[in-house]
């Protein structure tokens, strides 16, 4: 026992509940992207590109999950919902249909306001200030994605002539409770973005065994008196360009 309970971490696979067995419908590929951009997943269906496999679900309604037509490897995509534990949840139940490979594309503040709105960061490390993977992995500061898909993400941006630039993430619960202490503690530890999923997703990775990265673009800016959300979420192009970068380093996988 530890004083807290989030520390109580039990290596034990099996738990109560499981992600269950696919049915023949859900079995996946093993590449795979998770795509937080839900204006980007539309335009793809409307488009053709996306094809509907089936759903998974949970109390805020069905969530599609689709395979990408024509591409090889073959490939699913599908939102991954928003904060560690659903994000966690949906992507343990991909990997138990199949999923192996999977780079996730999304957006993140940014902790200085030098970054331009659509910088595009390859996330590294996270430090881990959620609760979710607590759950998965030993107790740490800090978690790491996979080096193999950091590695395919930067061949990625080098051949489209991006900046690769790989960075260190806070990862919080709570994005109402980011207060400026806690900014600038991050900061000075090496932060340089601010999301609410990836370390809940390098560490169910780890726990499974398969691979992982994530791919962000600079959104808001997160500095104490100087909050700009600089309407990141309407930058439609950046989004577009960020889910193929993404397709393109999956395939490498």
């Amino acid at each position: 026992m530890t004083d807290f309970p989030i520390l109580e971490f039990d290596p034990e696979h099996n738990a109560i509940i499981n992600p269950r067995p696919p049915r023949p419908e859900e079995a996946l590929p093993p590449h795979g992207v998770l795509c937080f951009f839900q204006d980007v997943l539309k335009t793809l269906v409307a488009e053709g590109k996306l094809r509907l496999r089936f759903h998974l679900s949970s109390e805020l309604g069905p969530n599609p999950v689709y395979e990408l037509v024509g591409q090889e490897p073959p490939m699913f995509v599908y939102h991954p919902g928003l904060g560690a534990p659903l994000a966690a949840g949906f992507l343990d139940e991909v990997i138990a249909f199949g999923g192996r490979r999977m780079i996730a594309c999304g957006g993140s503040g940014v902790l200085d306001g030098s970054h331009d709105v659509g910088h595009i960061f390859i996330i590294e490390t996270a430090v881990r200030d959620e609760g979710t993977s607590y759950q998965y992995i030993a107790p740490s500061r800090e978690i790491s994605a996979s080096p193999r898909a950091v590695a395919a993400l930067a061949a990625v941006l080098e051949e489209h002539q991006v900046p690769v630039h790989k960075v260190k993430s806070w990862t919080t619960d709570c994005f109402y409770r980011e207060t400026p202490l806690r900014r600038n503690r991050r900061a000075a530890e090496g932060c340089e973005i601010v999301e609410m999923e990836a370390a809940a997703f390098f560490a169910v990775s780890q726990f499974r065994g398969v691979e992982f990265g994530e791919l962000v673009y600079a959104g808001d800016v997160v500095i104490p008196g100087e909050w700009d959300g600089r309407k990141w979420q309407s930058r439609g192009e950046i989004r577009q360009a960020l889910f193929w970068l993404a397709v393109k380093a999956c395939s490498r996988l």
